[in-house]
């Protein structure tokens, strides 16, 4: 008699019609993946808060990690002096990546960070799990319940079920401001498009041959329209001695749609693959046998941001106004991609900085759900300077610690707006300090 191949035993099953949720409880519910929601949920769990972790993606790490960005900005101050404006996370990742050879620093106008996308989003596992961080992965925001200003659950949908989250505050981290516009708060959209990016990291570079920025940039005003190229200006990033590059040279539209986003990712491919085809035949030597690695998650720049209690402005921004309030600073140029063949790129000078106050974290009448990352208010221009990677892991840091100080607030109200702002301070002096 032939032995059975295995003893597992197989059920036939339905699904319940109205099955409940998956029920979680957290101190702090972190809502985006990406580095301002990872900052927030690491700073939550060393403060000894229970976190949930939510993200849309299957995987951590947001569009630093999967778009393929592979350059953190915003983190140093201009040259000659290059001021280190913001630290938190990025001690010891960037202990951690300079020990394995895997991030290097630019020096030009300000100091760009270059990385391995891939090492980063391991260390950033990593870490998550040793903080014992309670992860929950592509799960999009369904409901959100909201009253008086209190967000008291979160549910969200996954392939697996729903997901409830009940906490005593959230962090909206999550680009588009999700969790606000579904908690029924207002938000701020802009009157036209701001342009994101299709990434693609390619391979088989020879770096010692590539252009400058000025010979690309000229090449590409010359032959755009031959090679079917939206965008006419762009960048190469090199990664020093690897030979491998992510090519900043796209513009596609960031709806808001299912359907238009969908359409817009591919789009945004076709034109990654015009541009791999400019490159190979435009600079033979340093791109003639180059070939693609990976291309990214779509990246976003400004879709849709909260109406907060404060929307920082371009002349604040400008003229560097000091907040008794701040949370994080850099000295990023005005970045605004809402043209489609290019941007605005206005640069400030050697001793710049400007600030983000905790203001502009808050929903308007919010008392518990505060926001980090891109999705902050500012007016357009003044947003585009402090939405890169530096100011945002900052506002996470702050984020969490504002949400800490209000479960301790003397004032018995549990509100982010009532906490004392020099306890503030003085919890993230090392990201504001004049």
């Amino acid at each position: 008699m032939p032995h059975a191949l295995t003893e597992l035993k197989i059920h036939t099953v339905t699904k319940d019609r109205s099955p409940a949720p998956e029920q979680l409880e957290a101190d702090v519910c972190v809502v985006g993946a990406g580095i301002a929601g990872i900052s927030a949920a690491v700073a939550s769990a060393k403060l000894g808060r229970s976190v949930v972790l939510v993200d849309a993606l299957p995987v951590l790490g947001g569009q630093c990690v999967n778009s393929l960005i592979g350059l953190f900005c915003g983190i140093y101050g201009i040259g000659p002096d290059y001021r280190h404006l913001t630290h938190g996370i990025f001690d010891p990742m960037f202990k951690d990546l300079s020990r394995t050879g895997d991030i290097a620093f630019n020096r030009s106008h300000t100091m760009t960070v270059s990385y391995d996308e891939v090492v980063l989003g391991r260390w950033m596992e990593n870490l998550v799990s040793e903080l014992g961080i309670t992860v929950v992965l592509g799960a999009s925001v369904h409901r959100v319940d909201e009253e008086d200003g209190v967000v008291s659950s979160a549910t969200f949908a996954t392939r697996h079920g729903d997901v409830r989250v009940d906490a005593a505050g959230f962090v909206d981290a999550t680009g588009d401001a999700a969790l606000t516009w579904e908690a029924g708060l207002p938000c701020r959209v802009p009157e036209r498009t701001v342009w994101g990016s299709q990434q693609v990291r390619l391979a088989n570079l020879d770096e010692s041959q590539a252009p400058s920025r000025e010979e690309l940039v000229a090449r590409v005003e010359e032959k755009a329209e031959q090679y079917g190229l939206v965008r006419r200006d762009g960048l190469a990033f090199f990664f020093p001695g690897r030979n491998t590059a992510v090519m900043n040279m796209t513009h596609i539209e960031a709806p808001l749609e299912a359907v238009a986003a969908a359409r817009a990712q591919l789009e945004g491919r076709a034109q990654a693959d015009r541009v791999v085809d400019f490159m190979r035949t435009e600079f033979p030597a340093a791109f003639g046998q180059a070939s693609v690695r990976a291309y990214g998650f779509p990246g976003r720049r400004q879709t849709r941001w909260i109406a907060a209690e404060h929307q920082l402005t371009l002349n604040e921004v400008r003229t560097g106004h000091e907040f008794e309030d701040a949370v994080a600073r850099t000295a990023w140029p005005v970045e605004l991609h809402d043209q489609v063949t290019g941007y605005v790129w206005e640069k400030f000078t050697t001793d710049h900085v400007h600030y983000v106050p905790l203001r502009s974290l808050i929903p308007k009448g919010s008392r518990n759900l505060v926001a980090a990352g891109r999705c902050v208010d500012g007016d357009a221009a003044a947003l585009s300077s402090v939405r890169v990677m530096g100011p945002c892991a900052a506002m996470g840091e702050g984020a969490a610690h504002a949400l800490d100080l209000s479960s301790q607030s003397a004032s018995g109200t549990g509100s982010v707006q009532d906490i004392s702002h020099s306890d503030l301070r003085e919890r993230v002096y090392a990201n504001v300090a004049s």
